[in-house]
């Protein structure tokens, strides 16, 4: 797109709605989705996990966490379904689809 053509398209639309169709454009959705799921891992699950959790990372939609506590990550194992759905639920989106506790 030209300059002008840019300065048009978005002359009429709310910043939120042109930064949306920027992000969609450009295929940054997706990874502005994966970095607010990591930021949501403590709100989510809060501090006293969050401190024995390390190396959380996103690839192909699985989320890989380090946990440092063999018996936490036993229970985490348990609660994976409730923490994946929180999780997307967190950030609107379905941006991850399973979670693996190293």
């Amino acid at each position: 797109m030209t300059k002008m053509l840019v300065q048009k398209h978005f002359k009429d639309q709310s910043i939120g709605a042109a930064i949306k169709e920027f992000f969609q454009a450009y295929h940054l959705e997706e990874k502005v989705n994966e970095t607010q799921l990591i930021h949501s891992w403590e709100k989510v699950l809060g501090t006293l996990i969050a401190n024995h959790t390390r190396d959380l990372k996103i690839r192909n939609k699985i989320l890989f966490v380090k946990i440092d506590s063999p018996a936490l990550r036993n229970e985490l194992i348990y609660q994976k379904e409730k923490i994946l759905n929180s999780l997307n639920g967190e950030v609107n989106a379905k941006v991850i689809e399973d979670i693996v506790f190293n």
